[in-house]
């Protein structure tokens, strides 16, 4: 799995948030794109997921046979954790989970119940999403990303919301699930990344 990224720019408005970005990303690896509130972190991940447009410049996917993917099929390659993606409100947390496994399956065939346990959050299978704590719904975010049987994992503040019981379990499952993935990363939190192997900076594409 490869990403390639050519004289990528995001424009709003009048104003550049960001030009010139150049860069590979490549599988087993992980990287952290950094820089100051407003630099351009979350919107540099927003296109790579393609959930955004770029103004200008190319994303260019490969599948593990360096075989170019077609944006349409991209999303299925991919799991996202961020503040700004809400989950479904109307499930439970059970309901929530075999919905996502429809379409992205567990690694190592972990079960449902499997999932609940890891994410300390068996108590609360039955409650309704609507009901949990800011923190609890990060977490399940997290889970779902650590534990989704797919090469590339986005991470953008993942120790938002969280208390410190919550930081600590980010800190001790990040880097146990998701080895050999494809893991990007937007933070100002040096705590978040510390085990991060590649460290991009936002602000040098201005």
């Amino acid at each position: 799995m490869r990403i390639s990224v050519e004289k990528l720019g995001k424009k709003f408005v009048k104003e550049w948030i960001f030009r010139n970005a150049t860069f590979e990303l490549l599988a087993g690896q992980t990287y952290t794109f950094v820089g100051p509130n407003g630099s351009g972190k979350s919107t540099l991940l927003q296109l790579l997921t393609g959930m955004v447009p770029a103004t200008e410049g190319k994303i260019r996917y490969y599948d593990a046979h360096n075989k170019e993917i077609e944006d349409d099929l991209w999303y299925r390659q991919l799991v996202i954790a961020a503040p700004y993606l809400e989950l479904i409100e109307e499930f439970t947390l059970r309901e929530l989970v075999e919905f996502h496994i429809k379409f992205k399956p567990l690694k190592n065939k972990l079960s449902v119940k499997d999932f609940e346990e890891i994410v300390q959050l068996s108590h609360a299978k039955d409650k309704v999403i609507r009901h949990f704590s800011s923190g609890m719904k990060q977490r399940v975010k997290l889970g779902l990303a650590f534990m989704s049987d797919v090469p590339i994992i986005f991470l953008d503040e993942p120790t938002t919301n969280l208390d410190v019981q919550g930081i600590q379990w980010y800190l001790d499952h990040v880097t146990d699930y998701t080895q050999n993935q494809l893991v990007l990363l937007g933070s100002n939190v040096k705590q978040e990344y510390e085990f991060c192997e590649n460290i991009i900076s936002v602000s040098a594409f201005k």
